[in-house]
């Protein structure tokens, strides 16, 4: 797994507290600068099984609703939905304004999946960690990754 972190990313997390970016760095196979344009993923002959914008702030979701690569993470957006691969999209904020919902249109349209954050009540889950654990597990199916974070609705 690649990440790559925004600017805006780095200052919400060291503001709302919680897990640092260097926690989310260390999980990753690689992590990469906002601004490094010469990551592999900013080249579509790069292979790979998707992307996976989380979370997606509404300026994000402008910039690759229409094409507007500011930096890496935009991108490599453009880059996933030119060559066809999958490009989930988990919103963040809300209430959604007309400009929003004409974004995550025009995303969709390119072929992008608009994923917000939505909890699963089915998954049996009351804690705030097996939500998020289901979520996730829920973004991974979009790539077509195994895992076993959440389960499946039928499943004991």
């Amino acid at each position: 797994m690649f990440l790559i972190v925004s600017r805006a990313a780095r200052l919400v997390m060291s503001r709302e507290g919680g897990a640092a970016c260097e926690d989310y760095e260390r999980l990753a196979t690689r992590s990469f600068g906002p601004e490094d344009f010469a990551a592999p993923m900013a080249s579509g002959s790069w292979q790979n099984a998707g992307m996976i914008v989380c979370p997606c702030s509404m300026s994000s979701l402008a910039a690759i609703a229409t094409g507007a690569g500011t930096n890496l993470i935009h991108r490599a957006a453009d880059v996933a939905l030119k060559e066809r691969r999958p490009l989930i999209l988990a919103i963040r904020e809300t209430p959604y304004s007309l400009i929003h919902i004409r974004n995550m249109l025009a995303a969709t349209e390119a072929g992008a999946t608009i994923m917000p954050f939505n909890p699963a009540y089915y998954s049996g889950d009351d804690t705030l960690e097996g939500l998020a654990r289901q979520f996730a597990g829920r973004l991974l199916d979009q790539l077509r990754l195994p895992h076993n974070l959440c389960r499946r609705w039928g499943e004991n």
